[in-house]
């Protein structure tokens, strides 16, 4: 199993495009590799007959796992095999009752990622894996007639289990305020002015870089929770939502607290941009630590976004309507926007994120405190 990221730890098959026995040329397309941002495409190392695959369709194992067995014709891989298995087994880190467990309960211990000292998988990286393979479940029998029948594979499949993985293991809470965007959306107005078209500020721009200046304030909404307890980030790394042809992506936008609001601005054009083309790499999607979703160019008010594990919050974002209110002892109109803060309650209380939700409204409301 190739490693396609730095933080990447293990991968799925997700398709093979040699069976076995098929004489297959270095450089030509061999398998599918499917991790929890992407899919890749990966080519064969050698040339010669694929012998033996080891790691059928739909099964995930470690980095650094055989997949299959590549030989010259009427080559003896015996020997192989009996290497293979001996390190596999070697290569699973786990405790007695991990394994006892993981027996009776029929989970293939390299299917289960560990979170014990050096990656050893413990009796509750067992009990996880059990909820995470319940709530999969097995898909009903549907006996009527399709229009089309969309494959359930790939990137929707994995954004289908991280999904469930999110509501098995998070409690979720979600707030919900209304933003006047008045004044921010005069100052874009007027930044815009002298700007070319493919510069241009958006309100996603604006909304990363005010969402990094509360997470410096509120560093407990930057955290995830580990085997350490609940670790608050020193970086501040923004991943934002893109919706694509091919599905959900969530590009990141590295230490964006430190970064201008045109250098977000360009980073995150481009990053949309590769989205789009499925050209996106795992480094553009790794290493989040919040994330924004914003659906304000859909007739969308209020949304309850999911969390993005591992991380404790995600922000979603509607769509900015002229809406009567009292401004300033007057009932006038005024653009608002609502904002959705899903948090995890077993990391954050109401209360601190509540704080944290009201930051961010004071600084969309008053965007020169952005950047002060």
């Amino acid at each position: 199993m190739p490693k396609l990221g730095l933080t990447m730890k293990k991968g799925s098959v997700g398709k093979w495009f040699k069976k076995e026995g098929e004489e297959v040329k270095k450089g030509e397309v061999l398998f599918e590799v499917l991790t929890d941002k992407i899919t890749a495409k990966v080519e064969s190392p050698a040339e010669g007959i694929l012998t033996r695959i080891l790691v059928p369709s739909g099964t995930t194992v470690p980095v650094g796992a055989t997949l299959g067995i590549i030989a010259a014709p009427g080559e003896n891989i015996e020997h192989l095999l009996a290497e293979e298995a001996s390190e596999a087994e070697e290569r699973i880190k786990a405790s007695p009752v991990a394994r006892k467990l993981a027996q009776e309960y029929g989970l293939d211990l390299a299917n289960i990622q560990g979170t014990g000292p050096g990656g050893r998988i413990t009796k509750e990286d067992v009990e996880r894996a059990r909820l995470e393979q319940a709530g999969k479940g097995e898909l009903p029998v549907d006996e009527r007639k399709a229009r089309n029948v969309v494959p359930f594979e790939g990137i929707r499949r994995i954004i289908a289990e991280n999904m469930v993985k999110s509501h098995l293991t998070a409690a979720q809470v979600t707030l919900t305020v209304a933003v006047d965007m008045g004044e921010l959306m005069e100052y874009r107005r007027k930044a815009n002015e002298n700007l070319l078209e493919r510069e241009r500020l958006s309100v996603t721009d604006f909304l990363i870089k005010a969402t990094a200046c509360a997470l410096e304030r509120y560093p407990y909404m930057n955290a995830t929770l580990c085997q350490e307890g609940i670790k608050e980030l020193e970086e501040i790394n923004i991943g934002v939502a893109v919706a694509t042809e091919k599905g959900l992506f969530v590009p990141v936008i590295r230490e964006a607290n430190r970064k201008t609001l045109g250098q977000i601005s360009a980073e995150l054009k481009k990053l949309v941009q590769k989205a789009r083309r499925n050209k996106l790499l795992p480094d553009d999607l790794e290493g989040g630590t919040f994330t924004i979703s914003n659906l304000g160019m859909y007739a969308v008010d209020i949304f309850t976004p999911i969390i993005n594990p591992p991380e404790t919050a995600i922000l979603g974002a509607g769509r900015t309507v002229d809406t009567p209110v009292v401004f300033q002892g007057q009932i006038c109109i005024r653009p608002i926007m609502h904002l959705s803060l899903s948090f995890d309650h077993r990391l954050v209380d109401g209360a601190p994120a509540a704080a944290f939700l009201t930051y961010l409204k004071d600084l969309l409301e008053h965007p020169h405190k952005i950047f002060i």
